[in-house]
Formats: structure tokens, sequence, C-alpha cells
């Protein structure tokens, strides 16, 4: 079982190609594994327009009145079937250790362990913490013999 203490938190998302348009994100490695949780997704202004225009939805204004209506008339955009935040498990890689960054979140290859849904953030932080706890059950802390 690794600690709660020896668990690493990172302030990047750790999985999904659209990411950087994800408001919601928590990033844990334990042990061996990564747990990535992501949601919130707002697109970039052309992807919203596409989403308004096939919903049916006419957005009034420009900028962020645009966006705010975007907000109020469809809200956050599904990152997956029948959800909006997303929990996933991978295994670790090798730790970012690159010059102009250096922030230590381990590589994935893309291979999801284990993966949870929610449609809120209270659900999606929860879902975190569940999997973070099952994955600690999972490691042996370093220097344990695994026989």
């Amino acid at each position: 079982m690794i600690a709660g203490d020896k668990w690493v938190w990172f302030g990047n998302a750790g999985h999904f190609i659209c990411a950087r348009w994800c408001q919601f994100h928590l990033c844990t490695k334990v042990g061996r594994y990564l747990v990535s949780t992501v949601g919130e997704y707002m697109p970039d202004e052309g992807s919203r327009e596409i989403y308004a225009k096939s919903a049916n939805i006419v957005l009034e204004g420009g900028g962020d009145e645009r966006y705010a209506d975007f907000m109020k008339k469809h809200g956050f955009v599904e990152i997956g079937y029948a959800r909006k935040y997303e929990t996933m498990v991978f295994r670790a890689g090798k730790p970012c250790n690159g010059k102009e960054c250096g922030c230590g979140l381990p590589e994935i290859d893309g291979r999801e362990l284990d993966t949870l849904a929610a449609n809120d953030a209270k659900t999606a932080s929860r879902n975190h913490r569940i999997l973070c706890k099952k994955y600690a059950a999972k490691s042996k802390p370093k220097g344990v013999d695994a026989s």
C-alpha cells in the first residue's frame, strides 16, 4: 500500500488530447500508476460555433459575451459519451525532465487501466480519490520486496 503522503500531485492534466481546454483537472502519481481526471471541457471558439449550430443554438454577442452565451445555452461540452468528466488510470512512465519544463509528470502510453465517468465536479473529485486509493492498494512502496 502506498501511503497518501507518498502520492505526487501535479498541476497539469495527465491525459486527454484536448486537456488544455479543460477547466478541471486532477493528476496524481500513486506508486507506479498515474490517476488523471479531466472535465469542464470548453473547446476553442470555432468548435463552440460548430457545437452551437449542431444543437440549433443561436449565439449572440462577440468575444467574452459570446462565450458566456454559449455557457448559458449549452454549458460544458461532453468529453466522452454521456460524461463531462472522466478519471482514468495509466501506468506511469518516465518523468518529464525537459529543460523548459521539468515538471516531473510521467509519460503515459495511452492505454487506460481503469476509468470512472462523472457529470459534476463533486463526483469527479470523489472518483479521483477512489481510484487513487484503489491503485495505492495495488502498489508496493519502494524498497519492499515483492516476494
